[in-house]
């Protein structure tokens, strides 16, 4: 699928739906401050699932949705957690469900279990795990290979104060975003296709590095998910050593 950008930022691609102007100063991570050490990990759509394989089978609880959360997109946080940790990061992973039994309200319900997570750990990085939405196509699978490992492609999406609601942190938790995907195309290009910057909020004033990872779409297999965790860790480690 061809790539839908319309800035590039020292080869970190972002499709602006906004009507900001993105300048280099507001893209330029240098002399980002912020908590480096603590991660907090959780699910808007913790029922998220993905393309059934040999080595996940599971129920459906609907269409590329599950309430198990050994094969939804809280599986792909915890090996996401257990890499983090594995470099020595302070992880606080959420499971609870927030689009289950209902999906709307799902932002509001996420809200509320993040600032009740925040008042007993203290973190900038707020990551918002999800899989994309399910699209035009069903079998859409964005893949990039590294070393012998197929892995789902990653995709960042940013909010603004475009829609009108506060959000004083959209500037800090975009420029966290450009250094994660400027580290990201050093190290393992394609893991991460152009990131997508929009009015909606999505909780991400709560944090100076909170952002939304979407890993893979519905065609992607859990294994491809979770493969692509450990690439991920890695890059988070990468630019906290830099920092």
């Amino acid at each position: 699928m061809q790539e839908r950008y319309d800035r590039d930022y020292n080869g970190v691609k972002i499709k602006n739906e906004t009507d900001f102007e993105l300048t280099d100063d507001i893209l330029n991570p240098e002399g980002l401050s912020i908590n480096k050490n603590n991660i907090i990990i959780f699910h808007t759509h913790t029922c998220e699932s993905y393309t059934q394989s040999e080595n996940y089978s599971f129920e459906q609880t609907g269409s590329y949705r599950t309430t198990d959360l050994n094969y939804s997109v809280a599986r792909v946080g915890d090996e996401l957690e257990n890499y983090l940790k594995g470099f020595g990061f302070n992880v606080n992973h959420n499971k609870t469900y927030h689009d289950y039994p209902a999906y709307t309200g799902s932002y509001s319900r996420s809200l509320s279990t993040v600032k009740g997570v925040l008042n007993d750990f203290n973190s900038d990085i707020i990551i918002d795990l999800h899989r994309d939405a399910i699209g035009s196509k069903e079998t859409y699978a964005p893949l990039v290979k590294i070393g012998d490992d197929y892995c789902a492609q990653l995709m960042f999406v940013m909010g603004t104060n475009g829609g009108g609601l506060t959000h004083p942190n959209w500037d800090s938790n975009l420029k966290f975003a450009v250094k994660i995907q400027q580290e990201a195309n050093e190290k393992y290009p394609g893991l991460f296709k152009p990131m997508i910057l929009r009015n909606s909020r999505y909780n991400q004033n709560l944090g100076k590095a909170a952002c939304i990872i979407e890993v893979g779409a519905t065609g992607n297999t859990l294994d491809q998910a979770l493969n692509s965790m450990k690439y991920l860790a890695e890059i988070f480690n990468e630019v906290r050593c830099e920092m």
